[in-house]
């Protein structure tokens, strides 16, 4: 089983990585960082005559890299309650995907893969964390992907992700998990 790690933090080594690491520890995966690509917004063109424009960015390299895992897991810090701007900004460009003739068959294809959250806030997270998991649920199960489970941890500063041990315990659990697949 093959695995992607899609990071969504803007700093790099943060806990939200930190943690995802612990999780993934020496399986090998492919760690895909939004925060080195440019994936431009989506401009929503759904209804237009023209329909969507091929955009000059970043994004077909993403999703190529994605699409070639049995696996993903999204990494991203909490922001107000939601995944990171990087990571949102991602995801909605799959709306454009699935009009693109290139991509035809990338709503079935998604249907074939699991997935698996990481997810780091500083204040409540247990709780204000939740919303950003039943987006993911939503949008996993529009897609058909198998929500394999989450893991929220708590952190502020950076390396305080080592003191919620609820957390890495957690993601010894997860990395223990992978292994075994």
């Amino acid at each position: 089983m093959s695995i992607a790690v899609i990071y969504g933090s803007t700093r790099p080594n943060g806990n939200t990585e930190t943690l995802t690491k612990q999780a993934v520890g020496n399986i090998e995966v492919d760690s895909i960082y939004l925060n080195d690509f440019n994936i431009n917004s989506i401009e929503d063109k759904r209804h237009d005559e023209e329909g969507f424009h091929i955009v000059e960015d970043d994004y077909d390299a993403v999703l190529s890299r994605m699409m070639q895992h049995d696996m993903v897991i999204f990494a991203t810090p909490i922001y107000w309650y939601s995944m990171s701007g990087q990571m949102k900004n991602f995801v909605d460009r799959w709306s454009q995907t699935m009009k693109d003739a290139r991509f035809k068959d990338f709503k079935e294809r998604m249907s074939y893969k699991k997935a698996y959250v990481i997810a780091v806030g500083g204040d409540s997270p247990y709780i204000k964390g939740l919303p950003l998991i039943q987006q993911f649920t939503y949008i996993f199960n529009f897609f058909g992907l198998s929500f394999e489970g989450y893991i929220i941890g708590e952190a502020n500063k950076p390396g305080d992700i080592y003191k919620d041990q609820q957390a890495i315990s957690a993601a010894e659990q997860l990395r223990k998990k992978l292994i075994s697949l």
